[in-house]
């Protein structure tokens, strides 16, 4: 079951995919749903079975027309929190070969983020009721930093990259008593400036301060443990970079559960009300092949299991002044 959300007669509604050409309206939005089934003691699929409606909607209109919302928002922007994980992914045989050889060095040698690598690799997956490595852990923004599907993915003046991060994201409600609720799941771009980070790995913080993308469609239930899915670059009516990745536990040092685990321990993250978007890594890069972004560049990232891929494209910013904080 798969869910998107859009705007229908000036009012945001989620609505049930059908098939490739078709949505089914339902009467709330997926927040609203959330919150219903939570309070209910009901799984989304009975409040979405409850609250579907007789009127089917074209998708591809509704594309056409930027109608388009990511799958799951907040009436409050400020109440949803946009974080992520690093470090989470074996990535390709030849990858993981060339980590495990430089895990073999003695732990004075190890960088910082091979050390965590190796943390997972060796603690990431614990045993049902245990909690295992903390992975790394980075602040993306709030709400406002999410762009919806198909529109423009914003580039600060300041940045020195604008590389997209092909992801799983998983997608939270946090009920009346600070329980965390997975809603589900969706394709994700983690938009980030690799440049910054490289730079200085105590820049990570300022390289994932950029807006976001998620959606179009929210799988709700089980995610299966193995998915391949393409990211590629379209410029103009040409594809500038492609390249298959894999994600799902099966290709993951850490199991979700223990990234769930690792980011829900802290009881700010479990506001009652608040929804939270949450990243779960990646190991493709188009920056890792000395790919540089430009104005109009489409990222496309597609996993069948989720149904349409999300689609962005690029919007740098002009350069604009200092900011200049007065006393009052």
């Amino acid at each position: 079951m798969r869910l998107i959300q859009c705007i229908h007669d000036g009012t945001p509604y989620a609505a049930l995919v059908e098939n490739a050409e078709q949505v089914r309206l339902l009467n709330a939005d997926t927040y609203t749903l959330a919150r219903r089934a939570i309070a209910a003691g009901h799984s989304l699929t009975e409040a979405i079975e409850a609250a579907a409606t007789e009127t089917r909607l074209e998708y591809t209109q509704i594309l056409d027309e930027k109608r388009l919302l990511p799958p799951l928002t907040h009436p409050d922007p400020a109440h949803c929190l946009v974080t992520g994980t690093g470090l989470t992914h074996l990535g390709s045989a030849d990858t993981r070969s060339a980590m495990h050889t430089k895990t073999q060095v003695s732990e004075e040698e190890l960088t910082d983020s091979m050390r965590m690598f190796k943390l997972g690799i060796e603690g990431g997956k614990p045993q049902s009721g245990m909690s295992g490595a903390q992975p790394e852990w980075f602040y993306k923004g709030d709400g406002a930093c999410v762009v919806a599907p198909e529109a423009e993915i914003p580039v600060p003046h300041f940045a020195e990259d604008a590389g997209e991060e092909p992801e799983l994201a998983g997608l939270y409600v946090i009920g009346d008593d600070g329980q965390p609720w997975r809603v589900g799941y969706a394709i994700g771009n983690e938009f980030s400036d690799h440049v910054t980070e490289r730079y200085n790995y105590l820049w990570l913080a300022h390289s994932k301060l950029r807006a976001c993308s998620f959606g179009p469609e929210l799988l709700v239930g089980e995610l299966p443990v193995h998915l391949e899915g393409i990211s590629r670059i379209v410029r103009g009516n040409k594809t500038v970079w492609e390249k298959p990745f894999l994600t799902g536990e099966a290709n993951m040092a850490h199991s979700l559960a223990n990234l769930e685990h690792h980011h829900f321990k802290y009881v700010g993250f479990r506001r009652p009300g608040d929804v939270h978007v949450h990243f779960f890594g990646t190991a493709t890069l188009s920056f890792a092949d000395n790919i540089r972004t430009r104005e109009g560049d489409r990222f496309e990232i597609s996993l069948a299991y989720f149904g349409r891929p999300l689609r962005n494209p690029l919007s740098f910013e002009t350069a604009s002044a200092p900011i200049d904080v007065k006393s009052l």
